[in-house]
């Protein structure tokens, strides 16, 4: 930390001898950009690529599927619903000109119910506060967390301060920064 003291006092009194006192405002900002530097230097930086996790870790696949599995259920339903309707819809065309007004307007509520009855399901079951959504949040919510806490466990063994996500901003990152694998190796652990 003395070196560190005695070269930005080198590099100030440099900067005083060149601006003879003017431009202040870019002699704050590179102290400021300098002393960033030199604390980012400390710190020891490792990269992990979650893209690679979520393709790699058997249980985000295992989601996946259970989600499709309900998914499927729940637009099996729906159809059933909608061939419904549409033979009551087909029903009520054919057999309008032979009903009585009453019965022609019990028709168009029963249809008009069913429609109702489908778009109730549909946003019950995949609207924005349905259950398949709320299951697939709850489900996701569990494994960010198991992945923050694996890429915890791996931070604090190997003695890492700042472990970032290569996946969304990494053009190189040298293999020896790499965690992906230990972040792996650290939820296959945490799942047995």
């Amino acid at each position: 930390m003395v070196t560190v003291t005695l070269k930005v006092g080198n590099i100030l009194s440099h900067l005083d001898k060149r601006t003879k006192g003017e431009n202040k405002v870019y002699k704050k900002i590179t102290i400021l950009l300098l002393l960033i530097g030199m604390s980012f230097a400390q710190e020891k930086i490792g990269v992990v690529f979650s893209e690679k996790i979520r393709l790699d870790f058997e249980e985000f696949s295992e989601v996946e599927q259970q989600l499709q599995l309900d998914l499927q259920v729940i637009q099996k339903e729906y159809q059933t619903m909608a061939t419904e309707l549409d033979s009551m819809v087909k029903e009520y065309e054919q057999q309008s000109l032979m009903m009585s007004e009453e019965l022609k307007k019990a028709k168009e509520q029963d249809i008009v119910d069913m429609n109702n009855s489908m778009q109730s399901y549909q946003q019950a079951k995949v609207g924005p506060n349905g259950e398949l959504t709320k299951k697939q949040a709850q489900l996701e919510y569990e494994l960010v967390q198991k992945f923050k806490a694996a890429v915890n466990a791996v931070a604090i063994s190997k003695g890492y301060d700042i472990i970032m996500d290569g996946s969304q901003a990494s053009l190189y990152t040298k293999p020896t920064h790499d965690l992906t694998d230990d972040v792996l190796y650290e939820l296959r652990k945490s799942k047995e």
